[in-house]
């Protein structure tokens, strides 16, 4: 199918809308226009989900694609598509930027017309990314979306992006010294015939690129500290969607491109894996920052996603995708909380809390919902995901399904601890002696979607799996190697 327009106004919408709040000088303004915008991207998203499920296309590679020629003398298109995976990443974004910018209404004071334009061209990024089907496009918007983040949170200054980059030209090169066709366009990559020795050095590349942003245990430490120094809409942004750039770029591109090279790294991805969940369990436990612990549960749960991406079989493929979306609602709430915890005592130390039960029980409420679906509760959507990478991972990997199985008691510990004594212990100093807000009627408005999506998708996740169940299978056919050494059902 062939919709020309939609996808390029899905991506570069926000985009005109920022160049036109940097054009205003109004800080209302600013908020009103970026409210908008965000709502007509998801409204946009949740359009094409309708007429992509509406008219029954559930077979073939793309549910909807544009192609342009940018510059062909180098094999380089302007190549959009969307599948059933990226559909449910784009809802997933547009979704958490509507939050975002709902949560900055009033704790961003300073620059706020920069912040919102900044904002808005970030999801352009993010957009771009989860859409491109062509390389180079893919890289493209992959540096585009670091540079707005780099201003929200002032330390995106490190990364492996060079070597993604170096492994993006190698294999344009190398597939056109053996086909004569010098292309970025994934669909042709997908099955070059590489020297294994070659392929082994351009997955390490990809990895290595990837690896920062997932973030896999070593490379994660980054992670924490710029948490603590975003606001509350860059870490929703940062955590429910920019990390999984990471998770779905070893998905659509690493593992499909290099599959014998994936295998080889097998090992070092499940050692890696096992052991950032718990080892960010352990350092979470400690943490007194209520902010840098959901930071440290990104890094355990996103194992559990890469787990699922090396297990490559359909059901640990579809729990990863599943999760991608389910940890971007669950930890983007968390992330949304903090923020309103943080609003109200300016502080964001557990030991300043206390007894919030009794002192805003609706707060508490969500709060408790959100901890339990982290924990992975069965009828909660992150029990669907964890179980289908598990049983994903026992069919193909038994050994170190049972070391993940055990990963999941490990974050049992830290969320219990962050639950008592926030909601249940003494009343801390930033809650004795005086009245603490309970959520307003705006708070409410971002808290409600959050909720129902944590439900709907626990009570019913089949929805979400038949939607992605025909991209995994495509995803496995490409990676044939992996296909027979991973066990598939």
């Amino acid at each position: 199918m062939n919709n020309v327009g939609l996808l390029t106004y899905l991506v570069f919408l926000p985009t005109v809308a920022g160049a036109l709040i940097l054009a205003g000088a109004d800080s209302m303004y600013a908020r009103r226009l970026a409210l908008a915008v965000t709502a007509a991207e998801l409204v946009l998203s949740l359009f094409l989900f309708r007429i992509c499920t509406a008219e029954g296309h559930n077979v073939g590679r793309w549910l909807m694609s544009e192609r342009h020629d940018w510059i062909p003398r180098y094999g380089i298109g302007y190549i959009l598509g969307l599948d059933g995976i990226s559909l449910v990443l784009v809802i997933l974004t547009a979704s958490l930027f509507v939050l975002a910018v709902g949560v900055s209404w009033r704790s961003v004071e300073r620059n706020v017309v920069s912040f919102h334009a900044v904002l808005l061209f970030m999801e352009t990024g993010v957009m771009g990314v989860f859409l491109s089907a062509d390389l180079f496009l893919f890289y493209l918007f992959w540096e585009v979306m670091l540079v707005p983040m780099f201003f929200l949170i002032g330390i995106w200054g490190h990364g492996r992006r060079i070597y993604s980059a170096v492994s993006v030209i190698g294999l344009y090169l190398a597939h056109g010294s053996i086909t004569g066709i010098y292309t970025f366009e994934l669909d042709q990559l997908i099955g070059t015939h590489l020297e294994y020795g070659m392929s082994l050095w351009l997955f390490a590349g990809f990895l290595a690129g990837f690896a920062v942003k997932v973030p896999m245990f070593p490379v994660h430490t980054w992670l924490p500290d710029a948490h603590t120094d975003a606001p509350t809409a860059g870490s929703v942004i940062l955590a429910g969607l920019m990390l999984k750039t990471g998770t779905y770029g070893l998905l659509r591109f690493g593992f499909p491109l290099f599959p014998q090279a994936a295998l080889a790294f097998l090992p070092l991805i499940f050692t890696l894996s096992v052991a950032g969940i718990f080892y960010a369990a352990w350092i979470a436990y400690a943490q007194d920052d209520i902010k840098r612990l959901v930071a440290y549960s990104s890094v355990s749960h996103l194992a559990y996603v890469v787990l699922g991406i090396a297990a490559w079989n359909e059901v640990s493929l579809a729990g990863s995708v599943m999760q991608m979306v389910n940890h971007g609602i669950t930890t983007g709430a968390l992330f949304i909380m903090v923020g309103m915890l943080d609003e109200r005592a300016h502080t964001r130390r557990l030991d300043q809390f206390g007894g919030l039960w009794t002192k805003a029980p609706v707060m508490s409420a969500f709060f408790l919902l959100f901890v339990l679906s982290s924990l992975g509760l069965p009828g909660l959507n992150n029990f669907a995901g964890e179980l289908l990478i598990i049983v994903g991972l026992f069919r193909a990997h038994p050994y170190i399904a049972a070391a993940a199985l055990a990963g999941l008691v490990a974050g049992l510990a830290y969320l219990l601890r962050l639950t008592q004594k926030l909601l249940f212990g003494p009343e801390g100093p930033s809650v004795a002696g005086h009245g603490f807000p309970d959520v307003t009627g705006r708070e409410l408005a971002v808290l409600i979607p959050l909720a129902v999506a944590v439900v709907v998708i626990g009570v019913h996740p089949a929805f979400l799996l038949d939607i992605i169940s025909q991209p995994v299978k495509g995803l496995m056919d490409a990676a044939v190697n992996l296909h027979m050494a991973g066990g598939a059902p």
